[in-house]
């Protein structure tokens, strides 16, 4: 079982995306593997995405490290 600092993090950053990036971070989630996390980063927190985050089975932890800027780190659970 891998620690929070050996696992692999991809990162998406969808503050630029074209329309909504939903889509976008479902194909991101399902490239990464067990061992992996996926750090989201978004110019706002992404709420609505938690429960659908939530009913697929990902852990996450959202920080804001700017005014404008969060980072949502989605693991498999």
């Amino acid at each position: 079982m891998s620690t929070d600092s050996q696992q692999s993090v991809q990162e998406l950053d969808v503050r630029e995306a074209d329309g909504e990036p939903f889509e976008q971070i479902m194909s991101a989630l399902g490239d990464i593997d067990e061992s992996e996390a996926l750090r989201l980063v978004n110019s706002f927190e992404p709420v609505p995405l938690y429960d659908v985050l939530s009913k697929k089975g990902y852990q996450y932890d959202t920080e804001q490290v700017a005014d404008e800027e969060w980072h949502v780190t989605i693991r498999p659970e």
